[in-house]
């Protein structure tokens, strides 16, 4: 049939359906998923991020990086403290997406 040539041709990559994976992956964790939400608030440091979540900043550097490597967020240097901030728009919409998707009735 050709819809199934089709639909194969167009199959994304391994790289990047592995890609799709790990951020889906990292965003099935609640604590990372308060991150981005609070971050979707404001542009935040490790500290205030770690206050709202009555988390130790340790804890929250941890699931920071994890982010970070993955491109959902990112980070500026003010000074000697580390503000972070979410990498760009796409990363509030899959948020809001899921959000609204859980809340649909």
């Amino acid at each position: 049939m050709a819809i199934l040539k089709e639909i194969k041709e167009s199959l994304y990559k391994e790289e990047v359906m592995n890609q799709l994976a790990q951020i889906f992956k990292a965003l099935a964790d609640p604590t990372r998923l308060k991150i981005i939400y609070v971050l979707s608030k404001s542009s935040l440091c490790v500290c205030d991020i770690a206050n709202l979540l009555d988390m130790t900043q340790s804890a929250i550097s941890h699931h920071l990086r994890l982010l970070r490597n993955l491109r959902l967020v990112k980070f500026k240097k003010e000074g000697k403290t580390v503000i972070y901030s979410l990498d760009d728009e796409h990363v509030l919409q899959l948020f809001k997406q899921g959000l609204d998707h859980v809340k649909h009735e």
